[in-house]
């Protein structure tokens, strides 16, 4: 397998069909093996039953759920760990990011990064790129981002675009340790990427914003710092040493995500 794509989903039931019809159109016409891996976190609407209908005719889709909603990163997490891809990107169900802009984040990693994160902050200072977002969540996310800066992530300027494409033996290496279940997961991989010593490509991109987001700005801003404060506590104890981290998950199992394909 050469690509997995994975596509965490709440309640997009609405909206994921024309990204994921994008995708299989654009991966066909590249003619390498594909994998879609959607990973419904607990929805309560028709999420689960479009996409099943839509494999039924794309084989290369699946759907993995998870029991209830756990949150974006820890559906994230239970994608990578079931991917067999050799190149491994999660995106944002909502198509903000085009699916084009994969070969951007391919050509990072040809160039010898580890792994290739879509920036809009960095498309926005560029006039080739469009990114289209409200003023107010710019102005915010700048905030955050020099937030971010000060807990312990350095030269990256846009930690939160979900579009990210992982070389595979690094996203096993990520995702064997991470802890994160929410929108903080993106946090905690880039931090404990940047302590392991890969290379980090930001890439600039071209994205616009989608009615219907499920982040709230202010709450889940604050609710990602503390998760910022908790990813810190973790390195201080060691948590992300492998064998630190199984002994960890050794004495509680309830930080596991051992779940069953469905």
């Amino acid at each position: 397998m050469h690509h997995s794509i994975i596509i965490p989903a709440y309640n997009e039931a609405g909206r994921i069909l024309p990204y994921l019809r994008r995708i299989t159109d654009y991966m066909r016409g590249r003619g390498n093996p594909y994998e879609i891996l959607v990973v419904d976190d607990g929805s309560t609407d028709a999420t689960p039953s479009v996409v099943d209908g839509l494999s039924a005719c794309i084989p290369e889709i699946s759907l993995l759920r998870l029991p209830g909603r756990r949150g974006k990163g820890a559906a994230v997490k239970r994608g990578m760990q079931a991917a067999t891809g050799q190149l491994q990107l999660f995106a944002d169900a909502d198509g903000a990011t085009p699916i084009e802009e994969l070969a951007r984040l391919e050509q990072a990693l040809e160039t010898g990064a580890h792994l290739a994160i879509g920036s809009r902050a960095l498309a926005s200072r560029l006039p080739e790129f469009s990114v289209r977002a409200k003023l107010y969540r710019t102005i915010l996310g700048g905030l955050f981002n020099a937030a971010v800066r000060q807990g312990g992530i350095r030269n990256i300027s846009d930690t939160q675009c979900g579009f990210k494409l992982f070389r595979r033996t690094v996203a096993q290496d990520l995702f064997g340790v991470a802890t994160i279940e929410g929108y903080g997961l993106d946090l905690e991989l880039l931090y404990v990427a940047q302590r392991r010593g890969y290379r980090i490509a930001e890439v600039p991109i071209n994205w616009t914003d989608q009615p219907g987001s499920k982040v709230r700005v202010w709450r889940d801003g604050l609710l990602m710092m503390r998760e910022l404060a908790r990813v810190r506590q973790n390195d201080r104890k060691g948590l992300y040493h492998t064998a630190a981290f199984a002994e960890s998950l050794a004495a509680n199992p309830s930080r596991r995500l051992g779940l069953p394909l469905n």
